[in-house]
């Protein structure tokens, strides 16, 4: 399972490394348009960590991804959203219904509580 999930977070990083060399657009467009901003692809990609906890509500949320999300809290709460939103997040198999209660979880006091990202309102 360790080995399945490490190879993915290498296949994501290689594939946005190899897209970002060949493109000259933007890799985010819908999170763009979803959010109105733009954040590059650093916010996607930085939350490798939380794509477990992306997927699937009941997974415990890692104490990396925690600080990542809480992190991107900080510096840039409307990049956590387009991340969530991103193209890349929804190839990667996260579910945004679920990825936007990961501040909730990890018990974060300083999150958006009742704001919209996208069509989903954060716990």
């Amino acid at each position: 399972m360790t080995s399945n999930y490490i190879y993915k977070i290498y296949f994501i990083a290689t594939f946005i490394y190899f897209l970002a060399t060949i493109s000259n657009t933007p890799i985010l467009p819908q999170a763009n348009a979803a959010t109105g901003i733009s954040c590059g692809n650093a916010p996607a990609t930085s939350l490798a960590p939380c794509l477990g906890a992306a997927k699937n509500g009941r997974t415990k949320v890692p104490p990396m991804c925690c600080g990542k999300v809480g992190s991107l809290l900080k510096t840039s709460p409307k990049c956590l959203c387009a991340a969530i939103l991103s193209p890349i997040a929804k190839n990667a198999g996260a579910n945004p219904a679920i990825a936007v209660t990961i501040p909730k979880r990890c018990n974060i006091k300083n999150r958006p509580i009742g704001k919209k990202c996208g069509r989903y309102i954060v716990p």
